[in-house]
């Protein structure tokens, strides 16, 4: 059985409220006995989950850069999804005449953008969140901390060719849009209306050359000041809501 520790007060809750059974037991940092650490407490006790008061230095191995807001929990791995998984969601939206919409990042190297995305994705009620196999970042337990819970929501594929996996996109009648500063079109110009997929790429890089060269449409954010560029995870939620927007869609 696979064990990854998930850890931060949003985080932990989420998975306990959302996932008891994938929890095995809580580490909750010996000095910390605030209202928000009983209420995960109670939580846990709800659902039959164990728990242990340990020293800070615990939680700061069981952690990346101790950043664990004084709570570390012990869980059973999620299930890897593969790209069999996709084709078959995307043929029962078919099915269904929904239109699904996608995010796809490539080369995101820092966890926080990475965490940041998911969020945004989960919001904004994206199918799944693609992500290069090199290159990039996995879904790391600061990724997850910065999710608030959204890693357990959305799913996250990753591939290990992505742009064999666009073009597998594209036979399965999925738009291709991509972010690029110095595409002519504008993203409010864009049509986000049917089955869609986001491409962004790294920070400061952009998109590959040859994912560039694979997308259907290029567009770019206005920018009225200075800088050249935004955040990838601020480019990604407004690009997202503006499809939320035109979809007459409610994020949940």
């Amino acid at each position: 059985m696979k064990i990854e520790h998930i850890f931060g007060l949003h985080s932990v809750q989420h998975v306990l409220q959302q996932t008891p059974q994938r929890v095995l037991e809580l580490y909750v940092l010996r000095e910390r006995d605030d209202q928000r650490v009983q209420q995960l407490l109670e939580t846990a006790a709800q659902a039959g989950v164990p728990w242990q008061d340990v020293p800070r230095q615990t939680l700061d191995k069981l952690s990346e850069q101790g950043r664990h807001q004084g709570v570390v929990a012990r869980c059973k791995a999620l299930a890897q999804l593969d790209e069999d998984w996709l084709w078959a969601r995307l043929e029962q939206a078919q099915d269904a005449t929904s239109k699904p919409l996608l995010l796809v990042l490539d080369g995101v190297q820092d966890p926080h953008n990475l965490g940041a995305c998911l969020r945004t994705a989960d919001a904004a009620g994206v199918m799944a969140v693609i992500v290069p196999k090199d290159r990039a970042v996995g879904l790391s337990g600061t990724a997850r901390k910065v999710a608030s819970g959204a890693a357990e929501t959305v799913p996250l594929l990753t591939v290990t060719n992505l742009a064999r996996c666009l073009r597998e996109l594209q036979d399965h009648g999925v738009w291709l849009v991509g972010m690029a500063g110095e595409a002519e079109a504008s993203v409010y110009q864009a049509d986000f209306r049917g089955a869609v997929a986001l491409v962004l790429g790294a920070e400061g890089d952009g998109l590959r050359r040859l994912t560039r060269e694979t997308c259907d449409q290029l567009v770019r954010i206005p920018m009225q000041g200075q800088v050249e560029s935004l955040n990838v995870s601020v480019a990604a939620g407004i690009c997202l809501f503006e499809a939320v927007r035109q979809r007459g869609l409610k994020p949940a």
